[in-house]
């Protein structure tokens, strides 16, 4: 492609050296996706709490638990949310321009987590519904932040350092589980020294004091802090020159724009613009046979690897229960009361997102512009799978007392190599290999298949992985496969995506339009779409 043909504003974008803005677009994109992880993930601190505050029953020897279906309704019902706001705001993003559609997702976290924990309701039905209904709407902002995200942050890279701008603004998810964490242990301890309570065993009724029901509403509603502090620097950012040259075809605009950004003076080249936007090539729609033979392959790559990591992903609850127990971190539940509960479990997940979260994704960052996005997600994949089987074949051995430490240890290096490799890659690919008026659309079908991989992963197993054992089964679920089965079937989803990884082109190194072939005069996509298809270079 020669460079004479490419718009200079892209030319300039691609050759910047790295600089504030950069930092800026990283913090600011980074920003939405750190309330993002906290809010989804900040739910799964207080379910507990949930169940002792509105499932009590004074003749039981255990606490209140939430009832299968509705634990899996609060659950869950945000991850249904983010699969339509992926699909919606992905769609939007392309027609109205990312930072217009960029502005109506946060508004919707904000007033979301804010009504979150307003619930109110005189049952605990109520109650519930009306978390749910919440947390559903939450979701659907949330899941607009993803394809917005990864794409603003392509558009504005350039191509040396592109992988690791968008690896770190996928990297505060991290910061922002570890942070929901630090929330809720502080807010528990507070808690907990101000309104002592005695065990459930000692004290059924006592053990949950009133103000408890003030504990998981806060921890809820300070998920939309960030989102408020970062809502003027996203209104302030300009639109992507990308979107403003390629799919609004103002050059006018963009040039203006990047001159401000940059700092550089950037002429406008409205006739290049026209002659680009109305080639053949860079008129096809997604429907189109021109897009199927072109980047059908690409996208079912992204959507499947997408899909069968995050079935191994959001699966990880099955064996956090049994690993804080089994080590002692949280004990019966029976022996605690309802906040100190809270604090146990915050106390573990931060534990588990400091050692085996958080590192994973900054590995990325340093790495994924040296050895390429392929690379690293074949060796996640592969890594998870050994581990996976690791802990599937000797299952009754790590289980028996005295081997918990070797049980822990493969659990983190799972969770590592999975940030440290396909959770990362499969949210940094789709945003560089489609062309600008489909990227916001294509990454939203990528990552919604990822989380219907989710869905899958966090509540089919929830039931596959109970024991056939009545005495061993969680309350009121029926008879499953067991967490050994369940443990091969997640090895396998684990292959299954290392095989559909060699469907995805390597895009180190390369600019966007490389990639999508916008660039490009006829016959050189011919050349350039045919072996694209079977194997990266």
């Amino acid at each position: 492609m020669a460079g004479g043909d490419k718009l200079q504003v892209l030319h300039a974008l691609d050759a910047a050296k790295t600089q504030w803005y950069h930092f800026t677009a990283i913090i600011v994109a980074g920003m939405g996706f750190f309330t993002d992880a906290y809010d989804l993930f900040c739910i799964s601190l207080v379910t507990k709490l949930l169940g002792r505050i509105y499932y009590f029953d004074p003749t039981s020897e255990k606490p209140g638990t939430l009832p299968p279906n509705i634990s899996a309704a609060v659950n869950g019902v945000a991850f249904c949310g983010t699969l339509s706001g992926q699909l919606f705001f992905g769609w939007l993003g392309d027609k109205l321009g990312r930072k217009k559609v960029y502005g109506m997702t946060l508004m919707l976290m904000v007033i979301c987590s804010v009504a979150s924990g307003l619930s109110f309701g005189h049952t605990a039905k109520g109650v519930m519904a009306t978390l749910c209904f919440f947390r559903f709407w939450l979701g659907f902002g949330i899941g607009g932040d993803y394809p917005l995200s990864a794409t603003i942050m392509s558009e504005y890279a350039n191509k040396k350092t592109r992988g690791a701008f968008i690896a770190a603004v996928f990297a505060m998810q991290g910061f922002g589980i570890l942070t929901g964490g630090i929330v809720a242990l502080i807010f528990s301890a507070g808690f907990n020294s101000r309104f002592d309570a005695p065990p459930y065993a000692v004290d059924r009724a006592g053990s949950t004091v009133p103000e408890a029901d003030y504990l998981w509403r806060i921890i809820l509603m300070l998920g939309a802090a960030p989102a408020v502090l970062t809502y003027y620097w996203r209104m302030k950012m300009p639109e992507t020159a990308r979107y403003t040259a390629l799919v609004a075809k103002n050059a006018k605009q963009a040039a203006a724009d990047m001159s401000r950004v940059l700092q550089v003076q950037i002429v406008e080249e409205q006739e290049k613009v026209e002659q680009l936007t109305s080639k053949e090539a860079n008129n096809f729609g997604l429907f189109s046979r021109e897009f199927a033979r072109r980047h059908g392959m690409h996208l079912l790559g992204t959507t499947t690897t997408w899909f069968l990591l995050d079935i191994a992903f959001y699966s990880q609850n099955l064996f956090q229960k049994d690993i804080f127990s089994a080590i002692n971190w949280i004990p019966k539940a029976a022996t605690m009361n309802a906040i100190e509960e809270v604090y146990r479990i915050a106390r573990a997940q931060t534990l588990i997102a400091l050692c085996g979260t958080v590192p994973g994704y900054w590995f990325t960052v340093a790495f994924i512009d040296i050895i390429g996005r392929f690379t690293i997600q074949v060796m996640g994949f592969f890594f998870m799978t050994v581990f996976m089987l690791s802990l599937a074949v000797p299952y009754h051995h790590w289980t028996t007392p005295g081997n918990h430490i070797g049980f822990v240890l493969m659990y983190a290096l799972t969770f590592f190599f999975a940030n440290f490799g396909p959770n990362s890659t499969t949210f940094i690919v789709p945003a560089e290999i489609f062309p600008a008026r489909l990227r916001s659309t294509c990454h939203g079908i990528s990552a919604a298949a990822g989380k219907a991989g989710a869905i899958v992963g966090a509540f089919g197993f929830q039931y596959a992985a109970q024991s056939r054992d009545p005495a061993r089964r969680d309350k009121g679920y029926p008879a499953g496969i067991g967490v050994r089965n369940a443990l091969f079937v997640l090895a396998a989803c684990n292959l299954l995506g290392l095989l559909f990884t060699f469907l995805v082109p390597e895009s180190k190194g390369k600019s966007l339009e490389e990639m999508s072939g916008e660039n490009e005069g006829e016959q050189e996509t011919e050349a350039a779409a045919a072996p694209s298809k079977t194997m990266p270079v």
